[in-house]
Parts: structure tokens; sequence; C-alpha cells
């Protein structure tokens, strides 16, 4: 008999297939509901792996993204939002998905299982590095063969599951535990236990750029700025920040290469290099510069 909370039946589970699609439909949003209340619980324990994903990107390390099915989607689509958010260097990120990321609308279910592969796609962990090894069952061979990957070379391992009690919480350094209810189709986590993955990873990344000093004011002030949109977006923070028009702010960003956090300091009368060493003096943190600024401007 199946125990594994992610493959238990839920209480509303019985007659399910036979309720008028409204009444379906809100069960449905319910058990989502319910599975984001869950990552509430493991808060702490994601602040702590968040400060050791900083800590790596700090060093020069790199980030690993290790899942399979459902979680390995959940797990690339934060990693490849971490450059144009936060602008973290691709050189720093990886995906590893068992069977590679789908080009196509299938994703063959046995990939899971193969892990031949993974010693060469991981041959160049180091002790820097950090892997974030994601698995609703927490059983997924793939994810557990990459983490003895980990283990063995000294790297960090942040594990996110959605079993208790089982091996990718064991055997992680900053196991987090999402304790969701069962989903309302058995076993299909891509719905619940998807949800709460989600969640946590974007609260991870979240958490790292804010300790990286990539967020001022719950603005993203170490974005790409890429596109029209993200464009006016650095100019409206640099001229709230800043507290100068519009005009200024862009043409603040005009002469920093479109970079926020030295356009802010080139708007309030820093030169572009002074702007540029005062940032790595306080490695890259916009608040701890705009304190030394302000410091120096009482002085003088």
């Amino acid at each position: 008999m199946l125990t594994a909370r992610t493959e238990a039946l839920h209480a509303s589970a019985g007659g399910l297939d036979a309720r008028p699609l409204a009444e379906a439909a809100a069960l449905l949003a319910e058990g989502q509901a319910a599975a984001a209340r869950a990552v509430q619980e493991a808060a702490p324990e994601i602040a702590v792996a968040a400060a050791a994903m900083a800590q790596t990107i700090r060093t020069g390390g790199m980030l690993h993204y290790t899942a399979a099915g459902s979680s390995g989607l959940m797990a690339a689509a934060d990693a490849q939002e971490l450059g144009g958010t936060f602008s973290i260097p691709a050189a720093q990120l990886r995906i590893h998905m068992a069977g590679g990321l789908p080009d196509g609308v299938e994703m063959p279910g046995g990939t899971e299982d193969d892990t031949g592969g993974l010693a060469a796609a991981l041959s160049d962990l180091t002790p820097r590095d950090t892997m974030i090894a994601v698995s609703a069952s927490g059983t997924t061979p793939f994810t557990l063969a990459a983490i003895a990957l980990a283990r063995a070379t000294g790297a960090t391992v942040v594990g996110i599951a959605n079993n208790a009690d089982c091996p990718l919480l064991a055997q992680s350094d900053h196991p987090i535990h999402l304790a969701t209810p069962p989903e309302l189709l058995s076993g299909s986590t891509r719905m619940g236990a998807g949800t709460a993955q989600k969640i946590a990873l974007n609260m991870l990344s979240t958490l790292m750029a804010m300790d990286l000093g990539h967020v001022h004011d719950g603005m993203m002030v170490n974005l790409r700025a890429d596109n029209i949109k993200l464009r006016a977006r650095a100019a409206g923070m640099v001229a709230r920040i800043a507290d100068v028009d519009e005009a200024a702010a862009r043409a603040a960003l005009d002469t920093t290469e479109g970079q926020v956090k030295t356009a802010v300091l080139v708007a309030l009368g820093r030169a572009p290099d002074a702007a540029h060493a005062l940032l790595r003096e306080t490695e890259g943190n916009l608040r701890a510069a705009l304190a030394r600024l302000n410091e120096t401007i009482q002085r003088e």
C-alpha cells in the first residue's frame, strides 16, 4: 500500500469526476491554495538556504539546478529568470534536467531513472558550488545520484521535497520540506506539489538576490534592461531612488550602459568611474553605497 503523502488519496477525491466542473474547479483551486500555504512553514529553512546560494554567487561558484519531470520544469524556470531579473552571470548557472530540457510537448517519464550521463555533466563541480535539487517524492533516482556526486565533491546541497523523511532531504545540507496535502489527482505532483516548489524556488532566488544587494526597497536594481518595458522600469527606479525626473534618470542610465545602481549614484552627482568604485567597495550593495555617499556629502 502506498504511504507517501504525494501518492495518497485526497479526502475529496471520491466522486470528483462526477461533480459539475464548477465544483471540481473550486476544489482544485483550494488544493493549490493549500499547497501555497504549506510553503510558509518552511520559510526559515528557505532563508538559510538562500544565504548559502548567495555565498556561492559571491565567491564565484555555480548554482546547479537539478531535477526531473515537473520538478525539473519548475527548477529550470527559476534558473532561466535569474539573468534578466538579477543579472546573475550565465556562467554561474547550470540546469541539469533528466532527459534534458524538452524542445517539444512530450516529456518522457523514464528519464528520471537514467543516471548514466550525470558524472560527465557534473564533472566540473567544486566545493564553492551549490546544488538545488528538487523532487516531490524525494526518491527520484536521477536527483539522488546528482546529490551523491555533489556531496562527494564537497558542494552544498539544497534539497526540496514534498514527502517527509525521504532520502533527498536526509542527504541535503539544507533540507526544505514542503508539506503539501495529497493531490486531488493522486500522484499528479505537477499540481499542488509543483505549485509549492515554484513558490519555494522563487523565494530562494529572491532572498539570494536580496543578500547580494540586488534588491532595494522592493525594486530589482540589478535587472538587465534589454527591452522597452525594462528600460522604462529602470528609468523609473533611478528616478524614484535618486529623486530626479525621468529625463535625468534616462541620462544617467545612458552614461552607465543601463546599470541601475550606478545610474542612481550618477544621478546624485557622482561621476561614472566614482560610482563604479563606490559600488565595488560595497560589494554591489546600493543601500550601503548610498549611506557612504551621504557620509561623504556631509563631510564636504
